[in-house]
Formats: structure tokens, C-alpha cells, sequence
């Protein structure tokens, strides 16, 4: 089945409207999507090595305009709906001591975020929720996204065909560690 999947996403790579449908993948994934665009990026790099700086400019482009739907979310549902219902709660002041907590980390809880394999879409909802400054936001997501996208792209672009020979050989091996890598970013979104 794995096999199966993995030759689909192949063939789905080398179409014509791969480029779109990583971009909104690379959208939606930065504010409300459980799946990175990993999934479809690796693939169409290995499917055409040479259109691998293009295939990254877009998903950062595209992860990063996501991500600024994920702040809007965080900054306007906190504002009209989570903060009346703390102030109700009497719970204001401590809300207001973990936004500078999480403002003062801020950078570094972005940059991490951006590129490893936590759920970004966290850091970009809280991004907005806490009021950290949009400039700092932006330019943290285009550095952390950027690091992202482009290292895959230049090991991809450098060592594409061993590592798809790696990939295709433990097809199975890859999918468990992608799948341990996700269910630990959400792991310690929850208990952490």
C-alpha cells in the first residue's frame, strides 16, 4: 500500500498543476493543515531536480502567506472572542504575563517551529493570539521557512537520486519515522 501511495505522489509531482497544489498545501498547512508540504516537495524535487529552487520558493512564499492567515486567526478570535470570556473568568492578568512570556521568546518559538517538524500552524495561531509584532513574525516565518525549504531542496538537488534509492529501499522505515516526528510535535504541543 505505502508503495503504492508513494509512486501516486510521484506521478502527482511531475503534473502540470503540482506547483498549485503545493502552494495551498503550503497554505493551509502553516494555519489550520495537519500534513507539511514536505510530503509533496520531496517528491517533485526528485521528480525534476532542476526545478528544485522553484519548488521551494514556492512552498516558502505560500507557507508564509499561511501563516499570516494563522496569525489573523490567532489576532482576531482571541481579541472577539477568547479575551471577554477570560476577562469574565478574571483570568486577564495571567493571559496577559504569558503574552509577554511568549513575546519575549517569540523569535526563537517561530524559528523553531519553522523548521522543524513542530506544528507550525501553533506558532503562527499563537503568533497573532499573543500580539507579537507582525514584522518580527513575517521576517522570522520567511528565515525559519526559507532554512526549511531550501536545505531539503539542496540535499534533494545535491543527493536526489541516492536518497530517493534510500527512500524507495526503507519506503516502510521513512513512513513510521515521519509518522513518529508528527505524533512528537503534536506530543509536545499537548504536554508540553
Amino acid at each position: 500500500m505505502l508503495r503504492k501511495l508513494y509512486d501516486w505522489t510521484l506521478s502527482m509531482a511531475e503534473h502540470r498543476h503540482a506547483l498549485w497544489v503545493l502552494a495551498f498545501v503550503s497554505f493551509i498547512e502553516s494555519s489550520v493543515f495537519p500534513i507539511p508540504p514536505d510530503i509533496l516537495m520531496i517528491p517533485m524535487i526528485l521528480a525534476a531536480p532542476s526545478r528544485a529552487w522553484l519548488i521551494a520558493s514556492v512552498a516558502l512564499v505560500f507557507s508564509v502567506l499561511g501563516g499570516l492567515l494563522g496569525y489573523a486567526i490567532g489576532s482576531f478570535a482571541f481579541e472577539t472572542i477568547g479575551k471577554p470570556i477570560l476577562e469574565s473568568l478574571g483570568k486577564a492578568e495571567p493571559m496577559a504575563a504569558f503574552n509577554e512570556r511568549f513575546n519575549d521568546l517569540g523569535f526563537w518559538a517561530v524559528l523553531t517551529a519553522g523548521v522543524t517538524p513542530f506544528p507550525y500552524k501553533v506558532i503562527t495561531i499563537m503568533s497573532g493570539w499573543t500580539g507579537m509584532p507582525l514584522m518580527t513574525f513575517i521576517v522570522t516565518s520567511i528565515l525559519a521557512r526559507g532554512i526549511r525549504f531550501y536545505l531539503v531542496a539542496l540535499l534533494l538537488w545535491k543527493y536526489g537520486e541516492p536518497i530517493r534509492g534510500f527512500i524507495e529501499r526503507r519506503l516502510g522505515l521513512m513512513f513510521i519515522l515521519f509518522v513518529l516526528l508528527l505524533g512528537g510535535g503534536f506530543y509536545a504541543l499537548k504536554y508540553l
